[in-house]
C-alpha cells in the first residue's frame, strides 16, 4: 500500500467497493471463474482487504457473508453479458454510476469509438486513480471519469463531460440502488431516462423483497448491510414501463443456473440477494 492510498483508505458507503473488488478477485482466481478482473486483486490489497481471513462470526453470518459474495459474482458475469449485448447492438456510449472499483473500463474488449464515463464521487476516483497509477492499467476504450455526488446534479456534470443525450447509451447502476432511499431511487431513474435515447440500455440490481430484513450488518464485504434501505418495487417490470423502459426481470438463481453455478437449496431456503433487471428504451 502506497502512502497515498494509505491517506485515502475506504471508509462509508464507498468502501463496499474495496469489498466487491475482493470477491472479483477471488472468483478470477478460480478454474471456473465466470470473468476475469485482473485489476481486482490490486484494489483489495490497497483497501487492506487482501489477503485477508474472513471476519470471525457465526455458522450463519458466514452463510450471509458468502451468499452476498456469491450473488456479486453472478451479477457482475450478467452485467458484463448486458455491455457485450449493447456494443454488438452499436452502442459506444456507457455510463457507470457509483462506479466504485468497476474495472470494465480495462477488462472487457471494447469497440472502436467507445466512451464509457465513470460517475462517482471525488474520494472513491482517487483511491482507485491511486491503484490504477501503481497498476498502469491501461483503458481499452476512451475513459472518462466524472466527479460528482450523484445526489446533486449530476447529469449536468455528465453533460460538461461529453455525454450526449441524443444517442443511445448503456447505463449500469450496480450495487448502487439498495442504499438509496425510495424517493432518490425515483429520481436517479428519471434523470436516466431523461437522457437516454431510444434504444438505450439499462442494467439494474436491485435488493430483492426482505432481504433488509433477513440479512445483518456482517452480511456484505466492508459490513455495509446496515446501510442498505431500498428493495425492489414488487413488480420491477412494471415500475420501469412507468418511466419508458421495456424490461426484463431475472433472477438469481435463474442466471446462475445459466452460468453453471445452480443454486443447490430448494427456493424456500434460499437466502440470496438479487434483482437483476435488463431494459432497453422505447
Amino acid at each position: 500500500m502506497t502512502d497515498e492510498q494509505e491517506r485515502l483508505q475506504p471508509s462509508g458507503v464507498w468502501a463496499t467497493a474495496v469489498g466487491v473488488a475482493r470477491v472479483r478477485a477471488l472468483e478470477t482466481g478460480r478454474e471456473n471463474a465466470l470473468f476475469q478482473d485482473p485489476l481486482a486483486q490490486a484494489f483489495a490489497a490497497a483497501g487492506g482487504l487482501w489477503p485477508s481471513s474472513p471476519p470471525p462470526g457465526d455458522e450463519a453470518a458466514r452463510r450471509r457473508r458468502l451468499a452476498v459474495s456469491f450473488s456479486i459474482v453472478i451479477r457482475t458475469r450478467f452485467l458484463d453479458d448486458l455491455l457485450q449485448e449493447a456494443s454488438a447492438s452499436g452502442i459506444r456510449q456507457v455510463v457507470l454510476l457509483g462506479a466504485g472499483m468497476d474495472s470494465r473500463a480495462f477488462r472487457m474488449d471494447w469497440p472502436e469509438g467507445t466512451r464509457l464515463f465513470e460517475v462517482d464521487t471525488a474520494a472513491p476516483l482517487d483511491f482507485k486513480a491511486s491503484v490504477l497509477r501503481q497498476e498502469q492499467a491501461v483503458a481499452r476504450c476512451e475513459r472518462i471519469t466524472v466527479t460528482v455526488d450523484l445526489r446533486e446534479d449530476w447529469p449536468a456534470a455528465l453533460a460538461a463531460a461529453g455525454h450526449d443525450p441524443a444517442v443511445p447509451t448503456a447505463w449500469i447502476a450496480e450495487g448502487l440502488l439498495i442504499y438509496l432511499p425510495q424517493d432518490a431511487v425515483e429520481l436517479l431513474l428519471a434523470r436516466i431516462s431523461t437522457q437516454s435515447a431510444p434504444g438505450s440500455r439499462l442494467g439494474l440490481t436491485l435488493g430483492s423483497r426482505g432481504v433488509i430484513e433477513r440479512f445483518g450488518a456482517d452480511a456484505v464485504p466492508g459490513s455495509a448491510a446496515s446501510m442498505w434501505v431500498s428493495e425492489m418495487p414488487d413488480d420491477p417490470v412494471s415500475w420501469l414501463a412507468g418511466h419508458g423502459w421495456q424490461a426484463d426481470s431475472h433472477t438469481l438463481r435463474e442466471r446462475a443456473a445459466a452460468y453453471g453455478r445452480p443454486i443447490n437449496t430448494p427456493p424456500q431456503q434460499e437466502e440470496q440477494p438479487g434483482g437483476l433487471i435488463s431494459a432497453v428504451r422505447r
